[in-house]
């Protein structure tokens, strides 16, 4: 956001981000493997590639909107795509799949496009790219919760404490955001 929008969030947000990315990260190493796996950089490699494509979509968003945004985010990932996707049909054939899976497929597609991205692109545009970014810290807290009551994952007390900091350092980089002046009164 800094660096492709021009935001310039105070120190004591970057001190609040920091530190919830942190307590992901020693989380990761605690209840993780153990040591760094090569998996691990590869998430760090998306981590960084969704970050640099979200600051950019937000700042093209403020200029051509959220809904025209995604659209070319298709386009661009189309020549990507094309060639695995043609080779899957040529060695594996047309996927079977019952009506009703296709239907929940074109779902799950069409709902995460446009359903999600565009309040995701708004926010954004109204809040800034480096506030609304800090709802990422939040989504493996949430992953957590959702995997603890549908799959009945265990939650252990420190899992709750390292989602509990997490989601105070997110609380905290929104009170860090300059409040808008006040007009002088008549």
């Amino acid at each position: 956001a800094v660096l492709l929008v021009g935001e310039r969030p105070p120190l004591p947000f970057w001190i609040a981000s920091g530190a919830g990315a942190l307590a992901v990260l020693l989380f990761a190493a605690v209840e993780g493997a153990g040591r760094p796996q090569f998996a691990d950089l590869l998430l760090l490699i998306s981590v960084f590639g969704g970050a640099l494509g979200y600051a950019e979509g937000g700042r093209i968003a403020r200029e051509i909107g959220g809904f025209r945004v995604i659209l070319w985010a298709l386009v661009f990932c189309l020549p990507f795509l094309a060639l695995p996707f043609g080779l899957s049909l040529i060695v594996q054939g047309l996927p079977h799949a019952t009506p009703a899976a296709w239907l929940c497929f074109a779902y799950v597609a069409l709902v995460s496009q446009f359903l999600g991205f565009l309040p995701w692109y708004r926010g954004l545009v109204l809040a800034g790219v480096a506030y609304t970014s800090q709802l990422g810290l939040i989504q493996p807290v949430l992953t957590l919760g959702w995997s603890a009551l549908i799959l009945g994952e265990r939650v252990t007390p420190l899992t709750l404490v390292a989602a509990l900091v997490v989601i105070a350092c997110a609380a905290l980089t929104q009170w860090t955001r300059p409040r808008e002046a006040e007009p002088d009164a008549v």
